[in-house]
């Protein structure tokens, strides 16, 4: 039995979703962040040294990252299902957008998760202003034109394909749905950029999508 050890409001939702897309069975292993510091619990160190999620744990094979568990569930179990034939441009596509997704993509957006709660947390008076003028600038100047690049040039993919790695749905759109969301949520994707919009709209749509949604409980991502 596939157990994921699930920690709310994470990426392990995407584990969620791509069990449900293959029709796996699994459990699910539930954490809390912590209230105050969001950080996970110090449980999941028991599971992998570094304590984070997601994790998956399958017989005496423990797998961490999303790229790492996404690629051994679809080796594993895929049966060929959500991957491109190799050697393909659609298989190329599928491993680019599969590490993108979590090292070009976030990059960015954590970067300015960081910085909004450097502007906004708490300080002595005689620190916020420096703190925040500090804040400001590298936002302005550096994390957020970055992040619209990123935005500009994924929706001129989304321009050239339905999907990220070709005409077929697949889990590198899984993985890809992550720094979509986590933008959406706090980086401007709007309607001005229409094909990531309907890319939302999409997967959101999914069938198991919202199963994973019912098993994996309320989701909501960090601001």
């Amino acid at each position: 039995m596939i157990i994921v050890h699930h920690l709310n409001n994470s990426r392990s939702q995407r584990v969620l979703w791509l069990l449900e897309e293959l029709g796996l069975p699994y459990e699910i292993v539930r954490y809390e962040r912590d209230r105050k510091t969001m950080l996970a619990p110090p449980e999941l160190r028991s599971i992998h040294p570094l304590g984070k999620s997601p994790v998956i744990s399958d017989g005496e094979v423990v797998v961490a990252e999303s790229g790492a568990i996404v690629e051994y569930l679809i080796d594993t179990y895929g049966q060929g299902r959500l991957k491109p034939a190799t050697g393909t441009p659609e298989q190329r596509r599928w491993t680019y957008f599969m590490h993108y997704a979590e090292g070009s993509a976030m990059t960015p957006l954590l970067m300015k998760l960081v910085f909004d709660r450097v502007e906004s947390s708490p300080a002595p008076f005689f620190v916020k202003p420096i703190a925040r003028a500090i804040a400001r600038k590298v936002l302005g100047s550096y994390i957020l034109p970055q992040i619209a690049s990123h935005l500009d040039y994924l929706e001129a993919e989304l321009a050239q394909r339905p999907w990220f790695a070709g005409a077929e749905f697949s889990a590198t759109d899984i993985q890809m749905s992550f720094p979509l969301e986590a933008a959406a949520a706090r980086a401007g994707l709007n309607a001005s950029r229409p094909r990531l919009m309907d890319f939302l709209q999409r997967i959101h749509s999914r069938a198991a999508f919202q199963r994973a949604l019912e098993r994996g409980g309320p989701y909501e991502l960090l601001k």
